[in-house]
């Protein structure tokens, strides 16, 4: 027999942040969580997180160094913060915002190796949780994503802080999260790996809660319902995607998220709103297949969206004047080869996209 063993590397999962902060006023005590990676910080923040954190840095012992408020995950701006990485050299670095200021935060500390600290200041996403940076071109338009090494150092909810957000993040947080399920039972259902089943489970328990207590939570800001929700689209929808990893992360959903980007119109609306359009899209796709299930998954989720105020159709996203010539272009665009939508167990074509994203609201058609 041989010495040599034969050692199988399966994909690494970067699952959870290695410390999760939790409670109503708890960004007061970053202070002191900071000081394990040294005694200088620099934040990333966008303008509005700027304001509404800034005096939890006061009479520190810390050095606290504030980048340029940024509003977008560009290439630009992650030059722009590695030159202040060199010259500033922080011991740690701290993304305060929403989605794409902690992309940002994530992705530059993790080209300049150094511990990453989040703070989401809105439920909009689960940006803050996980090992994932989308990156955007200058037009705003998603150019491409970054898996990271690992999900952050440390993560601080505060529901105060959260709380200081329009309604309407949140509301996008709920279409954004309750896309794993409507991604992940689609293209890792039939699955036999632990960790995938697992993944796929979650996302059916996070589709559950979102059902049972939206309408609630944002009719009562603060309650523990509220808070609940928020620890649904921030927390456990990140858990997920690091349980089941990429494969069972994104499918057509957020593909057409990432081509609707590419229209100018659609940067007045929330990433959350652009996914849980595009689980419509997606669906219909299905029911393309003669997938009668996805016909009423998706009226229950009409109902839904109109009960919390999710967009249901392309004129919800602000695409009312919106050009047949546009429409081609968004559905060439989602069936790019390296697109998300490919992890569809069936194969897709620009013109069959292009139909689902008119037919969004269609009634369910009843034969004899």
């Amino acid at each position: 027999m041989s010495d040599t063993t034969l050692v199988e590397t399966l994909p690494i999962l970067a699952i959870a942040p290695a410390q999760l902060l939790r409670g109503n006023g708890i960004l007061a005590q970053l202070p002191q969580y900071l000081l394990r990676y040294g005694h200088k910080a620099l934040v990333i923040a966008g303008k509005t997180a700027n304001q509404v954190t800034a005096s939890h840095f006061k009479d520190t012992e810390l050095e606290i160094i504030y980048a340029d408020a940024i509003a977008d995950c560009s290439d630009a701006n992650l030059a722009m913060l590695r030159q202040i990485v060199s010259q500033a050299q922080p011991h740690v670095i701290i993304g305060i915002g929403g989605g794409k200021v902690l992309d940002t935060a994530k992705l530059v500390a993790h080209q300049s190796q150094l511990p990453i600290v989040t703070v989401p200041t809105t439920g909009a996403t689960c940006a803050a949780w996980t090992a994932l940076s989308n990156v955007y071109d200058a037009d705003g338009a998603f150019d491409y994503d970054v898996t990271l090494d690992r999900c952050p150092d440390l993560m601080v909810v505060d529901y105060d802080i959260i709380a200081t957000a329009p309604k309407r993040t949140l509301v996008s947080g709920i279409g954004d999260a309750i896309a794993k399920w409507y991604e992940s039972s689609v293209s890792s259902g039939s699955s036999e790996k632990t960790m995938v089943i697992a993944a796929v489970q979650e996302a059916r328990i996070l589709r559950d809660i979102l059902f049972q207590k939206s309408a609630d939570a944002i009719a009562n800001p603060h309650s523990q319902t509220w808070r609940e929700v928020v620890d649904a689209t921030v927390c456990l929808a990140g858990a997920i995607g690091g349980i089941g990893g990429a494969n069972c992360r994104t499918v057509a959903a957020h593909a057409i998220h990432n081509a609707l980007t590419h229209l100018h119109q659609t940067h007045g609306t929330l990433h959350g709103e652009k996914v849980a359009y595009g689980i419509l899209v997606q669906l219909r796709l299905e029911e393309f297949q003669g997938n009668q299930l996805a016909t009423s998954s998706r009226h229950q989720l009409l109902k839904f969206y109109q009960e919390i105020g999710l967009p249901t159709c392309l004129a919800d996203l602000g695409l009312s004047q919106v050009t047949l010539a546009e429409l081609e272009q968004i559905a060439e665009i989602a069936c790019q080869p390296n697109s998300d939508i490919h992890r569809l167990p069936f194969s897709v074509s620009p013109s069959q996209v292009l139909a689902a994203m008119v037919s969004t609201t269609s009634p369910i058609l009843v034969t004899n």
